[in-house]
């Protein structure tokens, strides 16, 4: 018989064991969430707790190339030695009494190994050392190699330590530094193809990481390492060789002139791609700060002048309102019916040109007549198919697009100036552009400084280009060239710019240097250009030249000598066979 008495306790047991078993599922609830449910989240924060950061790899900005791989700009890993000073107090305090293990390095050993890995003297790594500006950190010496490093991180002290930094050197100094570029005392870059290709230049550092126990001790067999990637090789277009030859020429020519400043481009007229652009003054790379500090190749616009009168031929030719026998009267001198005044270089009576005569004469009353013949919106079109207006597809850092004002804004001058390369500016780039159109038998190919960036794993990748266009018909061009080709041979200069044994094609140009604070002309004073391409029967290389306010030769005759002298390394330096034909009979200048 159950009695009160004996039914209270059993009562208890019940409940007793009803929150036991209530314990054990909350426990046992946990525990499947802690080791089941939420088992990868719990181990990633505890091993996050545990994870300490190890040394970061630096990986090492690429090279920059020149067509046939001489390294233009790499880069050095070099070496900061510092000491701590309270280490090495306390590590000879704990090594003293143990001078006779042969294992024990004291700091009077370390000393003199440092001195001579470091090429330093004992006393000089003491002073060092003496003169820490803090108790943990005394620099010794920076600028040290890997070498270096190497036999003092075999010292096997505590108190050594050794920051890498990065240093970019350029092997070739000056040469090619305007197209090259540089970079900040952070490695930063700052200008040229060091900015341009910075995408594919660039490292991507790694790192180690490791597991570390409550007394901070390396957990065996964690450590982790992220591997640091390489930057990319940036192979250019450019000849060192020939850049290197073409800087020292332009560099004389500008001092035998007295110009401010000069440039040359040399451009492969079958591909368009850039063999030379060198200036004076150019740009060091390792220095910098000891020049302008930039390029103005791409940069400085002018007026192009009488470089354009061929541009104004080819625009009438191929829309088929002249030839080159088409003939205008025209004097030394004339004011047309608009009030626009223009004159010849020289003075002369009325003479009836061909416009291949024109061209040879160079004479602007006549190309204002020819170029008139096309209304100003079509010259305007046909200024833009020829690239005035629009940076090249260089789209070099900073390129100028030059300036191309539209129709509505142009006077009665403009109207006429236009037409022999006055009141547009362009850059020299956008001339040798022009000058390639006609040499490739009217097909346009995009102008190409960059040739590739070659990643790291090998794989590489080519510029996105524009597609080459055709500008002229097949006929225009070749009637053009053969212009061009008189005006070389029966011009003022012909003898100033022949090479022996090759036709050569060429125009000179010569415009009023635009002042910028006055907005108009400077008195007396010109920009210089000339611009041509050889061998002219089958064209293959375009020679830009610009002299900017020559004071010697104020002419286009002073960018003469330096064409010819630019030329005739192009024409060697490629082993460019000579002419095998001779130039057909000579273009008449007057029609009967």
């Amino acid at each position: 018989m159950t009695t009160r008495a004996t039914r209270t306790p059993r009562r208890r047991t019940s409940v007793a064991l009803l929150l036991i078993f209530g314990v054990l599922i909350a426990f046992t609830v946990r525990l499947i969430d802690i080791q089941v449910v939420k088992a990868e989240e719990y181990t990633d924060e505890f091993k996050a707790a545990r994870l300490a950061d190890g040394d970061v790899l630096y990986g090492t900005r690429g090279e920059i190339v020149d067509k046939d791989g001489t390294v233009l700009a790499s880069t050095s890993v070099e070496y900061a030695l510092q000491l701590d000073p309270e280490i090495i107090k306390d590590y000879d305090v704990y090594y003293d009494g143990f001078d006779k293990d042969p294992t024990v390095v004291t700091w009077e050993m370390a000393r003199a190994k440092i001195a001579a890995a470091t090429a330093m003297t004992e006393d000089e790594v003491q002073a060092a050392l003496d003169n820490a500006p803090s108790p943990r950190w005394a620099p010794v010496k920076s600028g040290l190699t890997t070498q270096q490093y190497l036999d003092l991180r075999a010292i096997g002290v505590p108190y050594i330590a050794s920051t890498p930094t990065e240093k970019r050197i350029y092997e070739n100094g000056a040469v090619a530094g305007n197209i090259v570029g540089f970079t900040g005392s952070d490695g930063a870059p700052l200008a040229g193809i060091e900015l341009m290709e910075d995408a594919c230049l660039s490292a991507t550092n790694g790192a180690t990481t490791y597991e570390v126990g409550g007394n901070g001790e390396i957990i065996p067999g964690s450590q982790e390492t992220e591997p640091a990637v390489d930057g990319g090789t940036v192979t250019l277009t450019l000849d060192a060789d020939l850049q290197w030859y073409m800087q020292q020429m332009i560099t004389e020519e500008v001092g035998i002139q007295g110009a401010k400043y000069g440039s040359v481009l040399v451009v492969e007229s079958k591909t368009g791609k850039i063999r030379a652009a060198a200036e004076y003054d150019t740009v060091d790379s390792n220095s910098p700060g000891g020049s302008s500090g930039s390029s103005r190749l791409f940069v400085d616009s002018f007026e192009p002048g009488s470089t354009f009168k061929a541009i104004t031929a080819a625009m009438i030719m191929q829309e088929r309102v002249a030839t080159p026998m088409t003939s205008v009267w025209a004097s030394g001198y004339e004011t047309f019916d608009n009030g626009a005044a223009v004159g010849d270089a020289f003075r002369h009576d009325s003479y009836h040109y061909t416009l291949a005569g024109a061209l040879i004469d160079s004479s602007n009353v006549a190309l204002s007549k020819f170029g008139t013949m096309l209304p100003p919106q079509k010259r305007y079109e046909w200024l833009q198919k020829f690239g005035v207006g629009e940076i090249t597809d260089v789209g070099f850092s900073g390129e100028e697009d030059g300036v191309l004002h539209p129709v509505e804004d142009w006077d009665n001058q403009t109207i006429y100036a236009s037409t022999f390369g006055q009141s547009f500016q362009v850059t020299a780039p956008q001339v040798a552009s022009a000058y390639q159109v006609i040499a490739n038998d009217g097909v346009k190919q995009p102008l190409q400084l960059i040739e590739s960036c070659t990643n790291p794993d090998g794989t590489v990748d080519k510029p996105t280009l524009a597609e080459p266009e055709r500008i002229l018909d097949v006929d225009v061009a070749s009637d053009l060239s053969l212009m061009i080709e008189n005006v070389a041979e029966q011009g003022g200069i012909a003898d100033m710019i022949r090479v022996p044994g090759f036709r050569i094609a060429a125009k000179t140009g010569t415009a009023q240097t635009y002042d910028d604070a006055t907005g108009g002309y400077k008195a007396n004073v010109y920009d210089t250009s000339i611009v041509g391409y050889a061998p002219a029967d089958d064209p293959e290389y375009v020679v830009m030249i610009t002299l900017k306010e020559p004071t010697r030769v104020t002419s286009s005759t002073a960018t003469a000598p330096a064409f010819q002298k630019a030329m005739t390394q192009v024409l060697k330096n490629y082993r460019v066979m000579p002419s095998e034909t001779p130039i057909p009979a000579l273009l008449p200048k007057f029609a009967e």
